[in-house]
Formats: C-alpha cells, structure tokens, sequence
C-alpha cells in the first residue's frame, strides 16, 4: 500500500521540522489501514513498532510517502514494514526518512487475541 502526507505548519516542532510523534502517529496510522484492508473485518491493534530512528529531518511543505508491504504473518499476529521517504517539492528527488516494522495483534470484541482465520486480501493501493 502506499499514501502520501502533506506536512503543515502545524505538525512541526520550536524547530521548525516535523515532530517526531505525528511521524509515528502516521506511520501506526498508516499500517492499520494496511493490515485492516489485508484482512476486512477483523479488529487489530498495534503491540509493537520496531527501531524508532529519524534518519533526516522534515520540513514544513514536505510530501510524505509512506509504503506498507507485509512481512510476516503469525498465528494471531501480523508485522509490516513502513518506509516513509521525503520530497521536498523545491528540491529533485525524494530521500528515505524513516522505516520501521510495526506489528499487530487480532482481537475479539472483548479485546483478547485471537487467530487470523483468513488468507489477505491484496490491498488496493491509495
């Protein structure tokens, strides 16, 4: 899957580059989405975001590229991995910022794991 993210003046930090958590916010965000079209009315939360490393800052104006591709898929859990690359559009070119493998876990409705029943879905990209 793969979406984009405009960075407004909002999402920046008293630097003027974007703040960490609003990156992590997206890059969950994002994932969710991936695992939720892969596998179309099951309930997943997030247990685990791997390395958490901002490679290159980003600056207010920046197009943000994020692509999901699934990795591994467990008994009850699912791990993605996210690369976030960075166009600034008065610049050629777009630059890898940040990439990390985020993992999710099958719910019931009371919220206990459960097992992923169903073989995915190929996920339309957006």
């Amino acid at each position: 899957m793969v979406t984009y993210k405009l960075v407004m003046p909002e999402h920046l930090n008293q630097y003027g580059v974007l703040f960490g958590g609003n990156m992590l916010k997206w890059v969950d965000e994002t994932a969710w989405m991936a695992v939720s079209l892969d596998y179309a009315g099951a309930r997943f939360v997030t247990i685990a975001m791997d390395r958490v490393e901002f490679r290159k800052g980003v600056t207010g104006g920046s197009v943000l590229r994020f692509e999901v591709v699934r990795l591994r898929v467990g008994r009850t859990s699912v791990t993605y991995r996210v690369e976030v690359f960075r166009n600034e559009l008065q610049r050629q070119g777009e630059a890898s910022v940040f990439t990390t493998d985020i993992t999710f876990v099958r719910v019931d409705e009371a919220g206990e794991k459960c097992e992923i029943a169903q073989e995915p879905v190929t996920a339309p990209d957006l």
